[in-house]
């Protein structure tokens, strides 16, 4: 699903951010992505969710080189990747509802298929009862689970996740964290970005870890 070959990233003329990367993720797995504030997490994701590009070495997404991509095809590759934002960037003249419903109607999808779902998936973020809200009434912790909500609605291919729990306490830590185990078990890719060591060890799987803008290597939790 994601092949990093040799992979360096800058911005502008700025030092490098990455350095030398290299990884795989395959088809159906769970990994985390870890390392202290300014180690290239939010950067790395960025690669794969083709906000940024490389300025050196190969990205491959889904089996294919994204340097090679024609610009009408990256909005496809981008809407089999589903993004969990730090900043959330919700619509706010858009109710809860339409916000998780958004990549839905991108897909043209027809509301009555749709609209028990979203409730059902909203009920379990804990939003059950601001589905009719506006994003400008939500506390913090109630956009991230919005964020994360939206990101999961239509079972992306790949779920990224950029410190999708740290607005949110413990116990919604948990219940969001088996919602990621339970869209990985239908089958998509899942890579959460977070410094919460305490999540990677509860959740037993693989880290990779990132230090100085450079990949330490993949590491099995216990």
């Amino acid at each position: 699903m994601v092949r990093f070959e040799g992979v360096s990233m800058r911005y502008g003329r700025a030092p490098e951010t990455l350095k030398d990367i290299s990884f795989s993720l395959r088809q159906g797995s769970f990994h985390f992505l870890t390392g202290a504030s300014g180690a290239g997490k939010s950067s790395l994701l960025k690669l794969i969710y083709l906000a940024h590009r490389a300025s050196r070495g190969r990205v491959e997404l889904f089996g294919r080189d994204i340097s090679l991509l024609h610009a009408q095809d990256l909005p496809f590759v981008r809407r089999r990747i589903g993004v969990v934002f730090q900043e959330f960037r919700l619509l706010d003249h858009l109710s809860v509802f339409d916000n998780a419903a958004l990549p839905l109607r991108i897909l043209k999808r027809k509301p009555a298929t749709y609209r028990e779902d979203v409730a059902e998936l909203l009920t379990w973020v804990g939003l059950g009862d601001r589905m009719h809200a506006l994003p400008a009434t939500l506390s913090g912790g109630e956009k991230q689970r919005l964020a994360i909500a939206r990101a999961v609605v239509d079972r992306p291919d790949i779920l990224l996740a950029d410190e999708p729990t740290g607005n949110v306490d413990p116990a919604m830590s948990l219940r969001l964290l088996r919602l990621f185990v339970e869209l990985n078990r239908l089958g998509t890719t899942v890579l959460i970005a977070t410094h919460d060591e305490d999540m990677v060890a509860r959740a037993g799987r693989p880290a990779l870890r990132l230090h100085d803008g450079r990949l330490l290597g993949a590491e099995a939790t216990p």
